[in-house]
């Protein structure tokens, strides 16, 4: 069974359809990257699954319960967790309190303010820090720290690479290994298509809100997935 179901899910903005029966799968372990240009649909997928989008239940699955359309509060509970577009961290709040506030429903599991430090040992210098004085980067780290310390089973990262230099983008991602060998499974959603194919098992491609193409990278070719990221 998969960790993860999405089965024919549509979305709408009023009179407007985003995601037109949009179907993908998410295993125990797994790293599962969804590319797309501009209004493709891929934020719009994330939102849907930890409920901030409508969805009918048995749309979106999570270890064969469906969850559609559930609050996000109790999603995050039962282990999903998102790092949203933009970070959206708390400009008044320091470093630390910004990771705490990830904690806040006490699910268990190896994810602590210790292990956030290990993992992005820059935060723990900056731990006393607003987060406004730190650099784009170390913004990110704290993003991901804090989805970390709810104890995910699965991790939704919204274009993390946005906006950061191709050697911070390289040092964020290399931390996703030691994030998988926890337990926790990783969705990445990337404009960059070159960082999701290195580091994805899976990939999906959308274009206008359908899935035009799917496989393991080293199995599609970089002509299929050019066609598919532009719809040519």
């Amino acid at each position: 069974m998969a960790l993860l179901e999405i089965n024919a899910l549509t979305a709408f903005y009023g009179d407007f359809q985003a995601l037109y029966g949009v179907s993908m799968s998410v295993d125990a372990g797994q790293t599962v990257a969804v590319i797309g240009a501009n209004g493709a649909g891929k934020s719009t997928l994330l939102k849907a699954i930890v409920g901030m989008h409508p969805a009918a239940p048995d749309m979106i699955r999570f270890e064969g319960v469906p969850i559609g359309g559930r609050r996000s509060s109790r999603i995050v509970a039962l282990g999903i967790t998102m790092v949203p577009e933009g970070r959206r961290l708390f400009p008044s709040l320091t470093v630390e309190e910004n990771l705490t506030i990830g904690a806040q429903l006490g699910r268990s599991g190896p994810w602590s303010l210790a292990r956030i430090f290990e993992l992005f040992p820059i935060l723990a210098e900056r731990r006393g820090q607003k987060s406004t004085l730190l650099s784009g980067g170390q913004q990110q780290m704290v993003a991901i720290g804090r989805a970390l310390m709810s104890n995910p089973r699965l991790l939704l990262c919204d274009e993390i690479s946005l906006g950061l230099a191709p050697i911070v983008v390289r040092d964020i991602f290399r931390r996703l290994p030691t994030i998988i060998a926890e337990g926790t499974s990783v969705v990445v959603v990337e404009q960059d298509v070159m960082q999701a194919l290195a580091v994805s098992n899976y990939l999906y491609c959308l274009q206008e809100g359908r899935v035009l193409l799917e496989g393991e990278p080293q199995s599609l070719s970089r002509e299929a997935i050019k066609a598919a990221y532009f719809g040519a």
